[in-house]
């Protein structure tokens, strides 16, 4: 099996377009199972580097390479060998070059996810170490995240994207490049928390929590926001009721409004216990704390816990009603 997985293997760099195109087939074939994802596994220092450049080639022989490479990359160790071998480069090179190409698009930003799961990764992203370019990169896939959002459909070939925010936003350089109020990134990716897309909206969701990280020496950029930052972290825990003339009046327009007719509420209780865990973290800051006061957040994190029923949510809701109580703000300041 070994000498025909390595002449397999070397079919992937043959000049015959048609050999090329059958020998990635059944690569792709391989990673498929178990047994086939061990066997390239053990011969990855041959297969990684022959994949990776036939993400250049015409895009059908592209989208079988990154299908392949999106499936090996799932393991850590492969996935930092790719980076090592300047594969996050690639993807984005090659993500801009045939972006109308659906199949290849998604598999390209399937595979930047896997990549984003290791700390190399995340830096080849982000491009640290190179200020002229760094979060270019970053730019561009949310540039391309919100605008495919508006012809969401079926197949959401950039809906990745929310997971591969919420993979840089876990270290303190790429919450730095969502944060920075020049870019807006982190202003452009909320209004993607209205999505109908589960992936998306809980890619967000996490990707705010994170951010929120930085409320103790940025707390001013996410106040920035705050128009569009409190209504993603409020109404999908304000329960499902109705709230009366005089809670209202104590809120902005865009929660007064959203909170005067019944809706949904969030069903995935996880996307909740983001929204309740971003609160908790601005509202450790003296200035969050007057903040969510001065949209009557207090009251809607109320009437939210009287109609919850996750265990962890309520806990969530609870150590925020703890913090307001034990720094003496259970009325408004």
């Amino acid at each position: 099996m070994a000498n025909e997985l390595e002449e397999l293997l070397g079919f992937l760099s043959s000049p015959s377009p048609q050999v090329k195109n059958a020998a990635v087939d059944i690569v792709r074939g391989l990673t498929g199972s178990d047994e086939g994802l061990r066997s390239l596994t053990a011969y990855s220092n041959v297969a990684l580097p022959r994949l990776l450049p036939l993400l250049r080639d015409p895009p059908e022989t592209a989208a079988a390479a990154a299908e392949a490479l999106v499936n090996l990359s799932q393991d850590a160790d492969l996935a930092a060998k790719l980076v090592s071998l300047g594969s996050v480069a690639t993807a984005i090179d090659v993500l801009y070059k045939h972006p109308d190409h659906p199949a290849l698009a998604r598999g390209l930003v399937m595979l930047l996810t896997n990549l984003t799961q290791v700390e190399s990764g995340i830096a080849a992203l982000l491009q640290i170490g190179d200020d002229k370019v760094e979060g270019l990169n970053v730019a561009k896939l949310v540039r391309s995240f919100c605008r495919s959002s508006s012809r969401e459909s079926a197949d959401d070939t950039f809906e990745h994207v929310a997971s591969i925010l919420v993979n840089i936003s876990k270290v303190e350089a790429g919450r730095k490049i969502l944060l920075e109020p020049r870019r807006g990134l982190l202003k452009q990716v909320i209004h993607q928390f209205d999505s109908t897309n589960p992936l998306r909206k809980k890619g967000v969701a996490g990707t705010i929590r994170n951010c929120c990280f930085e409320a103790d020496n940025q707390l001013q950029n996410l106040l920035l926001i705050s128009e569009y930052l409190w209504p993603a972290l409020l109404l999908p825990v304000a329960g499902n009721k109705i709230y009366n003339e005089e809670d209202r009046s104590k809120m902005p327009l865009e929660l007064a409004n959203a909170l005067s007719h019944e809706r949904e509420t969030a069903d995935d209780p996880e996307i909740r216990q983001q929204a309740l865990e971003a609160i908790y973290l601005i509202s450790l800051q003296e200035a969050g704390r007057r903040a969510l006061w001065s949209v009557n957040g207090p009251r809607i994190l109320q009437v939210g816990y009287e109609d919850e029923e996750d265990p962890k949510v309520m806990e969530a809701y609870e150590q925020i009603g703890s913090l307001l109580v034990g720094n003496g703000e259970a009325e408004p300041p």
